[in-house]
């Protein structure tokens, strides 16, 4: 089976407040495909469970797939990676075979709040502000990014290698 390339028309990531479900999982999507065109060299991907995230759909793996190459990071951050494994097979899969780019931490005590729900790259970032309503701001402005970046990074460091590309029996 070959995959869909990622085409060249996708809109722009839009910036400012959004509000939805369906919005929050389009622009997942729409972000993944984006990073896979423009050559994103890291993406953070942040929730505590990531179980409304559309992660286990083809066409994310897709999009993944098209963005994955040397050079490229990937840090996923969660609670834990229960729900992520249980709903999300695909992405689990793809965590096997690309596990030379990816990086994971469980940050199940995250000082100063809650762990975020976002994704950052040095381009762009989404935050979702309340994950029950699904509210989210996305931005490219550099101080947002910068400030984002800096609350992940504090919460990648409390956290704890997790989620591990193989599970071994004894």
């Amino acid at each position: 089976m070959t995959q869909q390339p990622i085409p060249d028309d996708l809109p722009a990531l839009p910036e400012g407040r959004i509000q939805g479900r369906r919005e929050f999982a389009d622009l997942v999507r729409l972000a993944l495909q984006t990073a896979a065109r423009d050559g994103w060299t890291q993406i953070v991907l942040s929730d505590p469970d990531f179980a409304d995230w559309p992660l286990g759909e083809r066409s994310v793996i897709d999009a993944l797939n098209d963005w994955a190459c040397r050079g490229r990071k990937i840090q996923f951050m969660a609670m834990d990676f229960d729900r992520l494994r249980e709903l999300h097979p695909r992405l689990v899969q793809w965590r096997t075979t690309w596990s030379h780019i990816v990086e994971a931490h469980a940050c199940r005590a995250v000082a100063g709040g809650e762990l975020p729900s976002a994704i950052w790259s040095p381009d762009w970032t989404m935050e979702r502000l309340d994950i029950g309503r699904c509210l989210m701001v996305a931005s490219r402005r550099p101080e947002r990014r910068t400030l984002l970046h800096e609350r992940l990074q504090a919460c990648w460091q409390q956290g704890c290698p997790s989620f591990p590309a193989t599970v071994l029996g004894l």
